[in-house]
């Protein structure tokens, strides 16, 4: 589970300092997990919770998805022993709360590397989702993106990020659109992945579709959940629909019709085809092979044509 490239639509959060949860990691049909040892862990639960995690990493030796966790801020009194503890037992990564800075992951990344060389594995095997969720760290999020070879998503916080304005989270998010865009610019621009944040309201699931259809048409990549009856909804919207699977498959044999006549402009049922067009469509047909919804392989020749 070490492709930067892989499918992480859902991140499902796990409470650390609870069994019954953790035991159930390997049946959830998320494509990640997070375990929290910050938020969801009492802070007289802090040691016990995290010899737990050790403990369980240890013996889910057949992985069939990421296993990142959430550590405690790296300013406080644990957030270097959730690394020192958890660690030897080989997450795939750290998802670092208050990534305000820049420096804050440098940080982070410097002990990864120092682990690492302990432990004789290779260098960057530890990966790092930095999490966006304060004003400072929306400002900072593009010197963020791109601190650290090791960061290969930028995921956003929407209930410490209210917090930090001084402003009431609602359901539809107009206060989240400037940060959310700048999240998502960020990533994009860096070339890694991006997270949007939870939504708390689980009996709600309308209210959540409607959310996650906004976070993909903003341009993240995965959201991160509070509960598992939330998967399917966002496996559901992040998926392409038969319709865009099948316009996406006309759209790359119009450019290659086009290719043989000598252009790279076609005309396809009154619409213009050019460039930024196949490789949206290209973009919907590796993510229908990845999810399995076709059989299909496509080359960086028939995207960009041959040189």
């Amino acid at each position: 589970m070490s492709n930067a490239a892989a499918l992480r639509r859902t991140l499902l959060y796990v409470p650390g300092n609870m069994p019954s949860m953790l035991q159930n990691i390997p049946i959830f049909n998320c494509d990640c997990v997070f375990i929290d040892l910050e938020d969801a862990v009492p802070l007289n639960e802090k040691d016990a919770a995290r010899l737990l995690v050790r403990s369980f990493l240890e013996n889910y030796k057949e992985r069939n998805k990421e296993i990142f966790y959430r550590i405690n801020p790296l300013d406080t009194e644990w957030g270097f022993d959730d690394l020192r503890t958890v660690l030897p037992a080989l997450p795939d990564g750290v998802r670092l709360p208050k990534a305000d800075t820049p420096e804050i992951v440098e940080r982070l990344d410097t002990f990864l590397t120092e682990c690492e060389e302990n432990f004789g594995i290779e260098l960057g095997t530890f990966k790092i989702i930095p999490s966006i969720e304060s004003a400072q760290g929306v400002i900072n999020c593009i010197k963020i993106a791109k601190c650290s070879s090791r960061v290969i998503a930028l995921a956003f916080g929407a209930e410490d990020y209210t917090a930090s304005m001084g402003i009431e989270r609602s359901k539809t998010g107009e206060e989240l659109f400037h940060a959310r865009t700048r999240v998502v610019w960020a990533a994009k621009a860096a070339g890694i992945q991006a997270i949007d944040t939870i939504f708390p309201d689980v009996n709600d699931e309308e209210s959540f579709e409607n959310e996650v259809r906004l976070s993909k048409k903003l341009g993240f990549t995965g959201k991160s959940l509070v509960n598992p009856r939330q998967i399917d909804i966002v496996h559901k919207v992040f998926a392409p629909t038969k319709e865009e699977i099948d316009f996406a498959l006309e759209v790359i044999e119009a450019i290659l019709k086009a290719r043989e006549m000598g252009t790279g402009v076609i005309s396809l049922k009154g619409k213009m085809i050019d460039a930024p067009i196949v490789k949206r469509s290209s973009n919907v047909l590796k993510t229908a092979a990845s999810l399995g919804l076709i059989d299909y392989e496509i080359s960086d020749e028939v995207i960009y044509g041959a040189k």
